[in-house]
């Protein structure tokens, strides 16, 4: 069977209870983040043959309000807030545990990246192996693994879901308000002290109280409707406003070098009043919009993204790597960021991205579709699971961390942190065994 034709299958079987705005919102964040990472890069093919890379937003500062627009990570925590708890008190009906849904529930997750982390390693080697540059290898790898960052932090919502979504049915709405303080008295202190890491827990706390609001969407406590989402969303854009414009905190909705106070790392008020923005947004439109999806068309298009959303998040910025070898020679680098030139090449470069990415995508994406249909249970066996569970999950987020957090400048491949994601992710396998 044709991939166009398992697609309008799949869209077809979409069961009647589904909330297709959920899929939509997914659909539409993966596109904002991949477009908006390939317009964010930029790669300097100077007269000598040296090669500069860097961020758009730290030299043309008037990109940096589109990052109101590309910034759409909050997006992700809300949708998969919504689905974890459908999917949670599904497995719970069906007389699943935490551990069995938690396993369950990273397949997805793990399964295609731990194929992207063996990829880039055994290129890394074969690189390094042949002669190539140590320091241009390690900028590489890091690059292609920009997207592993959200990954750390989703992961870590993920597994706490249990628990989270547990205080969410006793205390509802007061969890993520409790946690939007949280976040306010990390910001108060790093403001104060000018230390980053006074507020590291906002990593953890931010996600955290955006995922809540899934909850609450997916059982009610928000309601779908204008007369809450937009008052939400317009509350969220003029706190925005008053806290980037006359507040403290800069304009751009993603963290750039030098700053004294990031947006994203960690996480502050001002982002999470972007979410509140975009949850209100969603929340207005919501009639409209699952409307729309009722058509055959654009709903199978939304299938076929979500099919292999993770592919194309884990893969685009290897696919800018790659963009970027092939064009090194041809002289479509040579003009520095923020010029005519270099402006009238983004969509040519847009186009050429998008066809290696989709090579990518018919390549890895099968990886994705066969965790995404391989069935596991819902209950763990006993306590041995449930430990290997917790230490397989532990290895597979702090060999994450340890890949993506040297940056840049590292000049050799992050061995050790290789090595724990891949035990991790192997315990983590395992545990689904013995379920």
């Amino acid at each position: 069977m044709g991939v166009v034709q398992e697609m309008r299958r799949l869209a077809d079987r979409t069961p009647p209870g589904r909330d297709r705005q959920v899929d939509l919102l997914r659909a539409i964040a993966i596109t904002a983040v991949v477009i908006g990472h390939w317009l964010a890069v930029f790669v300097l093919v100077t007269p000598d043959g040296s090669v500069r890379a860097g961020n758009v937003l730290e030299v043309v500062p008037w990109t940096r309000p589109l990052t109101w627009l590309f910034q759409v990570m909050p997006v992700f925590f809300l949708v998969g807030g919504y689905a974890n708890a459908a999917s949670l008190t599904a497995c719970r009906d069906r007389g699943g545990d935490a551990a069995g849904w938690v396993l369950r529930r990273t397949d997805r997750l793990i399964r295609p990246t731990t194929m992207l982390l063996a990829v880039l390693t055994g290129t890394a080697l074969v690189a390094r192996a042949v002669g190539a540059d140590p320091g241009l290898v390690g900028t590489a790898v890091w690059a292609a693994g920009i997207p592993l960052w959200f990954l750390v932090a989703y992961l870590a919502v993920v597994v706490l879901t249990p628990l989270t979504h547990a205080l969410h049915c006793r205390y509802g709405l007061a969890v993520p308000a409790v946690l939007v303080v949280l976040v306010g008295a990390g910001d108060a202190a790093r403001l104060a002290l000018g230390v980053p890491l006074a507020a590291v827990a906002n990593f953890l706390f931010a996600w955290l109280a955006v995922h809540q609001l899934g909850f609450a969407w997916q059982d009610g406590r928000l309601r779908a409707r204008p007369g809450v989402g937009l008052p939400m969303a317009g509350i969220g854009l003029i706190t925005l406003v008053v806290l980037t414009v006359a507040g403290p905190y800069p304009i751009s909705m993603v963290g750039l070098t030098g700053e004294q106070i990031q947006n994203t790392s960690p996480p502050t008020l001002a982002l999470l009043a972007l979410a509140a923005a975009q949850t209100g947004l969603a929340l207005a439109f919501h009639g409209p919009a699952t409307r729309w999806l009722r058509r055959p068309r654009p709903w199978t298009v939304v299938v076929a993204v979500n099919s292999v959303i993770m592919t194309l998040f884990l893969w685009h910025m290897t696919a800018a790597v790659l963009g970027a070898l092939a064009l090194y020679r041809t002289g479509w680098l040579a003009d520095p960021p923020g010029s005519a030139g270099w402006l009238l090449m983004r969509l040519p470069w847009l186009v050429v991205l998008t066809v290696i990415l989709g090579v990518l995508v018919v390549a890895f994406g099968p990886v994705e579709r066969h965790a995404g249909t391989h069935r596991a249970p819902g209950t763990a066996a006993g306590a041995p699971a449930g430990v290997l569970t917790v230490l397989g999950m532990c290895g597979v987020v702090a060999g994450i961390l340890g890949i993506a957090v040297p940056g840049p400048g590292q000049r050799d491949l992050p061995g050790m942190a290789l090595l724990a994601y891949f035990a991790g992710a192997a315990v983590v396998r395992l545990a689904r065994r013995r379920t």
